[in-house]
């Protein structure tokens, strides 16, 4: 499946912004299930410095500073994906999480070697009690990892109510688990909490997922919306993958309809589009974001 994604992002200041030190995570990062065919990123105003790189979890950033006086500030990017469907192992043939848990420790492949850090806190998920509690329902002495994680995803699903207005990127994960609401990012945030609680590497990934209006109804443009989930890690799954992604918010497993932009420990490390700046006053933000099926 082809896809073409416009995500852009406005700022209106009320005062002159003198200056802009600014990073984005908007160019999707290739997976054995995805190929990026293109993607380019636009700054207005024209930047003084722009430059690209990949960060030390292979997400493609784009750095740029505008160095001129200016009251508004518009980022877009524009990119063309194909994603087939991904591979899902059997979960119940997964083997249990405390292998899992014990392998991390003992095993010196490479790509175990690289997971481990994602079994730690980080700075939007600490090390949290209540999550443990919370995991220890789903994760049963013995029960297959895979299987555990699936159970996991859909109470959080069932028990959790999304709602876009009770919190914003900066509410604790204590907040969201405690009041058992939130939004996509939350929903993340809690899985992967639940999963390093029980020492297991668990990574937030963001993204897109292409929605469906009902039948006979056009699609709006523009109501689109970044999306985020979670990833569970295990050891000598395949050759090419050895993680597998949850979506708590849809209760499923990642399909043809998601695309994966970049992947960190937490919202944090793949913030699409964050920077410091000078002056400003008040300012308002805007987002729109289209995923449109290609041919």
């Amino acid at each position: 499946m082809r896809y073409r994604i416009s995500h852009v992002t406005r700022y209106a200041y009320s005062d002159p912004v003198s200056l802009c030190h600014s990073i984005t995570h908007l160019k999707p990062r290739e997976t054995p299930f995805q190929r990026c065919c293109r993607s380019q990123v636009r700054v207005m105003p024209w930047p003084s410095v722009s430059r690209e790189h990949r960060d030390s979890f292979g997400n493609r950033v784009n750095y740029f500073s505008i160095q001129q006086s200016h009251l508004e500030l518009e980022v877009s990017a524009v990119s063309e994906v194909d994603v087939s469907v991904p591979f899902v192992p059997a979960l119940a043939e997964s083997p249990a999480w405390e292998q899992v848990r014990d392998r991390l420790i003992e095993d010196r492949n490479p790509s175990t070697l690289a997971a481990r850090i994602f079994a730690l806190p980080s700075p939007a998920i600490p090390g949290d009690t209540d999550a443990l509690a919370y995991a220890q329902v789903s994760f049963t002495p013995g029960r297959p990892v895979l299987e555990a994680a699936q159970d996991l995803m859909s109470r959080i699903f069932a028990e959790f109510e999304y709602d876009p207005s009770f919190t914003t990127v900066a509410t604790p994960l204590a907040e969201a688990l405690a009041h058992k609401r939130g939004v996509c990012q939350d929903f993340a945030h809690v899985g992967i909490a639940c999963l390093r609680m029980l020492g297991l590497p668990a990574r937030y990934v963001s993204g897109y997922l292409e929605t469906v209006p009902p039948p006979g109804q056009p699609k709006l443009r523009g109501a689109d919306a970044s999306h985020a989930w979670f990833s569970v890690f295990v050891p000598g799954l395949t050759r090419s993958n050895c993680w597998v992604d949850f979506d708590p918010t849809n209760d499923c497993l990642i399909h043809e309809q998601h695309i994966t932009t970049a992947i960190g420990r937490d919202y944090q490390d793949v913030t699409p589009v964050r920077g410091v700046f000078y002056g400003g006053g008040k300012h308002q933000l805007s987002v729109a974001v289209d995923v449109d099926r290609m041919p």
